[in-house]
Protein backbone atom coordinates (compact mmCIF):
# COMPACT_ATOMS: atom_id res chain seq x y z
CA UNK A 1 0.00 0.00 0.00
CA UNK A 2 1.76 3.22 -1.08
CA UNK A 3 0.39 6.35 1.74
CA UNK A 4 1.74 10.06 0.83
CA UNK A 5 1.50 12.65 3.59
CA UNK A 6 2.44 16.11 3.07
CA UNK A 7 3.13 18.37 6.19
CA UNK A 8 4.66 21.73 6.74
CA UNK A 9 2.17 23.72 5.76
CA UNK A 10 0.89 27.10 7.25
CA UNK A 11 0.77 31.24 7.39
CA UNK A 12 3.56 33.01 5.70
CA UNK A 13 4.09 36.41 4.74
CA UNK A 14 4.80 37.39 1.28
CA UNK A 15 8.47 37.21 0.78
CA UNK A 16 8.65 34.55 3.59
CA UNK A 17 9.71 30.83 3.39
CA UNK A 18 8.03 27.68 3.86
CA UNK A 19 9.65 23.60 3.25
CA UNK A 20 6.90 21.24 2.78
CA UNK A 21 7.96 17.84 3.25
CA UNK A 22 6.31 14.30 1.59
CA UNK A 23 6.43 10.91 3.34
CA UNK A 24 6.18 7.92 1.32
CA UNK A 25 5.76 4.58 2.30
CA UNK A 26 5.67 1.40 0.35
CA UNK A 27 9.07 -0.37 -0.60
CA UNK A 28 9.59 1.36 -4.15
CA UNK A 29 9.60 4.88 -3.27
CA UNK A 30 12.80 5.29 -4.60
CA UNK A 31 11.70 3.68 -8.00
CA UNK A 32 9.27 6.67 -8.84
CA UNK A 33 9.24 10.17 -9.39
CA UNK A 34 7.12 12.74 -7.22
CA UNK A 35 5.70 15.47 -7.51
CA UNK A 36 3.82 18.44 -5.84
CA UNK A 37 0.33 20.46 -7.38
CA UNK A 38 -1.62 22.90 -6.01
CA UNK A 39 -5.09 23.81 -5.67
CA UNK A 40 -6.65 27.21 -4.91
CA UNK A 41 -10.59 27.39 -4.05
CA UNK A 42 -12.61 27.47 -6.95
CA UNK A 43 -9.80 26.29 -9.50
CA UNK A 44 -8.17 23.53 -10.79
CA UNK A 45 -5.12 21.61 -9.36
CA UNK A 46 -2.10 23.03 -10.78
CA UNK A 47 1.45 21.78 -11.43
CA UNK A 48 4.64 23.10 -9.05
CA UNK A 49 7.21 20.76 -9.71
CA UNK A 50 8.62 17.09 -10.32
CA UNK A 51 11.61 15.56 -9.58
CA UNK A 52 12.66 12.29 -10.96
CA UNK A 53 13.64 8.86 -8.75
CA UNK A 54 16.99 9.92 -8.98
CA UNK A 55 17.09 13.17 -8.44
CA UNK A 56 18.82 14.22 -11.26
CA UNK A 57 15.74 15.58 -12.91
CA UNK A 58 13.49 17.95 -11.61
CA UNK A 59 10.84 20.33 -13.38
CA UNK A 60 9.25 23.19 -12.44
CA UNK A 61 6.30 25.36 -13.32
CA UNK A 62 7.31 28.83 -14.84
CA UNK A 63 5.61 30.39 -11.83
CA UNK A 64 7.69 28.89 -9.40
CA UNK A 65 10.93 28.65 -11.41
CA UNK A 66 13.77 30.40 -9.25
CA UNK A 67 11.72 30.70 -6.14
CA UNK A 68 10.74 26.84 -5.05
CA UNK A 69 13.05 23.61 -5.19
CA UNK A 70 12.30 20.27 -4.74
CA UNK A 71 14.46 17.60 -3.37
CA UNK A 72 14.02 14.15 -2.37
CA UNK A 73 15.73 11.90 0.45
CA UNK A 74 15.33 8.45 -0.70
CA UNK A 75 17.03 6.98 2.35
CA UNK A 76 14.11 8.88 4.45
CA UNK A 77 11.33 8.09 1.97
CA UNK A 78 10.89 12.01 1.79
CA UNK A 79 10.51 14.64 -0.91
CA UNK A 80 10.68 17.76 0.68
CA UNK A 81 9.30 21.41 -1.63
CA UNK A 82 11.32 24.39 -0.23
CA UNK A 83 9.19 27.56 -0.91
CA UNK A 84 11.23 30.94 -1.21
CA UNK A 85 9.87 34.37 -1.65
CA UNK A 86 6.63 33.32 -1.05
CA UNK A 87 3.66 35.50 -2.62
CA UNK A 88 0.26 36.19 -2.31
CA UNK A 89 -0.87 33.81 -4.96
CA UNK A 90 0.93 30.78 -3.96
CA UNK A 91 -1.72 30.64 -1.28
CA UNK A 92 -3.44 26.99 -2.26
CA UNK A 93 -3.52 23.48 -1.13
CA UNK A 94 -0.29 21.74 -2.33
CA UNK A 95 -0.55 17.92 -2.50
CA UNK A 96 2.16 15.17 -3.17
CA UNK A 97 1.51 12.53 -5.89
CA UNK A 98 3.68 10.07 -7.13
CA UNK A 99 4.68 10.10 -10.87
CA UNK A 100 4.04 6.93 -13.18
CA UNK A 101 3.49 8.91 -16.75
CA UNK A 102 5.30 10.97 -18.82
CA UNK A 103 3.49 14.20 -18.92
CA UNK A 104 5.09 15.25 -15.48
CA UNK A 105 2.85 18.78 -15.69
CA UNK A 106 -0.11 16.52 -15.89
CA UNK A 107 -2.19 15.31 -13.32
CA UNK A 108 -2.90 12.13 -14.82
CA UNK A 109 0.31 10.79 -14.78
CA UNK A 110 0.23 10.76 -11.10
CA UNK A 111 -1.48 7.49 -9.21
CA UNK A 112 -1.35 8.03 -5.58
CA UNK A 113 -1.55 11.48 -3.31
CA UNK A 114 -1.75 13.03 -0.11
CA UNK A 115 -4.58 14.55 1.87
CA UNK A 116 -3.28 17.78 1.12
CA UNK A 117 -1.73 20.91 3.19
CA UNK A 118 -2.87 24.54 3.37
CA UNK A 119 -0.05 26.86 2.65
CA UNK A 120 -1.58 30.79 2.69
CA UNK A 121 0.73 33.84 2.16
CA UNK A 122 -0.49 36.91 3.66
CA UNK A 123 0.39 40.14 1.55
Amino acid sequence: QVQLVESGGGLAQAGGSLRLSCATSGRTFSSYGVGWFRQAPGKERDFVATIRWSGSSTYYADSVKGRFTISRDNAKNTVYLQMNSLKPEDTAVYYCARFIGSNWYSTTAYDYWGQGTQVTVSS
